[in-house]
C-alpha cells in the first residue's frame, strides 16, 4: 500500500490528483472525512465497488454514503435535490448532514443496499471535497474498518487494520472523530429523521420552519 501524507490545512494538489487517479482506475483509497477515516471508491464502477464490500470483510445488502465536492456536482451526477432538500443543503453543507436521495440510475446496484436510495453529503472535511472534485463525480465514503469492528481515527489505525487490501491510504494526520452525520430523507416535501447525529433533529426543523416563513 502505498502513504502519502497531504497537509490538512493546505491540501498538496499532487497528493489529491494520486487519490483521484487511484479512484479513477477502480480501486479503494482510504483518506481523512470530518469525523474519521473513510474507504473512497468509484460508486458507479461494479468492480470497484465490490471492492469496497471486499475490503471492509461487509455483505453487500448495506448501502454505501457517498460524498461529492458540491451541490453542483450532486445535481450533474446523481440528480437535483429537491426543493426541502436544496434548503437543507444551502444551509449545513459543508458539514454533518447526509440527505437521502433516489439512487441514480448510473450507480453501481449494490451502493444503495437494495433500497433505491442513496445517502449524500458534502464535506466539511476540505482534503475529502478536494479528491470529489478531482475525481469529477462523488465518491464512496464508508468507514475504513472492517465491517464489525471500530472506526478509526488515524492513518496508523487504517494501516494497521487495512493496509494490506488497499492500495493507498491519503494521510492527514488524525481525524477529529465527533458523532456521525445526520441522516435525513426529504420526501414530499416533507424532513423525516433517519439516523440522529451531530446536527440534532431540533436545529433541522427549525431552520426548515425560517426557511419556509
Amino acid at each position: 500500500m502505498r502513504r502519502v501524507f497531504v497537509d490538512r490545512d493546505a491540501p498538496q494538489r499532487d497528493a489529491i490528483d494520486e487519490a483521484a487517479k487511484w479512484i479513477r482506475l477502480g480501486y479503494v483509497v482510504a483518506m481523512p472525512t470530518d469525523t474519521l477515516y473513510g474507504l473512497a471508491a468509484d460508486p458507479f464502477s461494479e468492480a470497484a465497488v465490490a471492492r469496497v464490500f471486499h475490503v471492509k470483510d461487509r455483505g453487500a445488502d448495506r448501502a454505501l454514503p457517498l460524498i461529492a465536492a458540491d451541490v453542483t456536482q450532486i445535481a450533474s451526477h446523481l440528480g437535483r435535490l429537491s426543493e426541502t432538500a436544496e434548503r437543507l443543503a444551502n444551509h449545513f453543507w459543508p458539514g454533518p448532514l447526509t440527505l437521502l436521495m433516489p439512487a441514480a440510475r448510473q450507480l453501481a446496484r449494490e451502493v444503495s443496499g437494495g433500497t433505491g436510495q442513496v445517502g449524500v453529503r458534502v464535506p466539511a472535511d476540505a482534503i475529502a471535497r478536494a479528491v470529489c472534485a478531482a475525481c469529477g463525480h462523488p465518491v464512496t465514503a464508508t468507514s475504513a474498518n472492517i465491517s464489525g469492528h471500530p472506526a478509526p481515527a488515524t492513518p496508523d489505525e487504517v494501516e494497521r487494520a487495512l493496509g494490506h487490501r488497499l492500495q493507498f491510504l491519503l494521510d492527514a494526520g488524525p481525524t477529529p472523530g465527533g458523532a456521525p452525520s445526520t441522516i435525513v430523507e426529504v420526501s414530499g416535501g416533507e424532513a423525516r429523521l433517519i439516523r440522529a447525529g451531530a446536527i440534532s433533529w431540533e436545529e433541522i426543523q427549525a431552520w426548515l420552519h425560517i426557511a419556509r416563513a
